[in-house]
């Protein structure tokens, strides 16, 4: 029955602020300790939002090619408490730029950053999905990277595309939390590919053939939230 629950309607306005447009540069800052398979993983994701054209579909460019729809016409405080990456910006040498920041949660809050890979603290206890490179925290982290990149391009310094007030906005992805595949609601991610082999579920292919489970993204044409699959 909660497929029958209404949800909340997404109208995310644009507020007439610049965005990140054209090629988008996109630097890997690490710190704690990532093992070289947990940072490949992380690498070719990044890779993979600009990789050539791809015999799998759907592919990680997909993802990155949406944020092109919308145009002007250790422990780090509050992580697991309220939020599981973000995004923001700064100013150097006269010269603003955005970040964006996201931790590994498989130490810290399984049970809040990592679904649909792991239960959840709070809400609808279903089965948690099989991770599509076997390992939950690093998989999370791709689902939250996504978030927070997608959010730093459409609403990169607080004056771009977002709901509600400017603290605590919904925006691009984080609009459309929870969704990963057509037919979602509370719980249910929606309908995903497979891996025959492993079991494991992903809506995404990016470069050297890796699987990523990857966001909705809320599409400004479409006034709506849009899956991969």
């Amino acid at each position: 029955m909660l497929s029958l629950v209404p949800q909340p309607t997404v109208m995310i306005m644009y507020h007439r602020g610049p965005l990140l447009k054209g090629n988008v540069a996109v630097n890997l800052l690490w710190y704690g300790n990532f093992s070289a398979i947990q940072r490949s993983i992380l690498v070719d994701f990044v890779l993979s939002l600009n990789a050539r054209e791809t015999a799998h579909h759907p592919s990680v460019k997909t993802l990155w090619n949406a944020t092109g729809e919308w145009g002007a016409d250790v422990v780090v405080e509050e992580f697991c408490v309220s939020e599981c990456g973000m995004h923001g910006h700064t100013l150097y040498k006269k010269v603003k730029y955005a970040y964006a920041w996201v931790g590994n949660p498989a130490t810290q809050c399984l049970s809040q950053c990592p679904w649909p890979f792991h239960l959840l603290l709070y809400g609808p206890q279903t089965p948690p999905l099989v991770a599509p490179n076997g390992d939950v925290g690093i998989d999370g982290m791709v689902i939250n990277l996504a978030t927070v990149l997608a959010g730093a391009v459409t609403n990169p310094f607080g004056n771009g595309y977002y709901q509600g007030p400017a603290e605590g906005s919904l925006e691009a992805v984080s609009a459309c939390t929870g969704i990963f595949g057509t037919g979602a609601f509370p719980g249910y991610p929606g309908k995903l590919l497979v891996d025959k082999t492993t079991g494991a579920s992903y809506n995404a292919v990016g470069v050297n053939g890796r699987k990523y489970l990857l966001p909705a993204m809320w599409h400004p044409h479409l006034t709506k939230c849009t899956t991969l699959t």
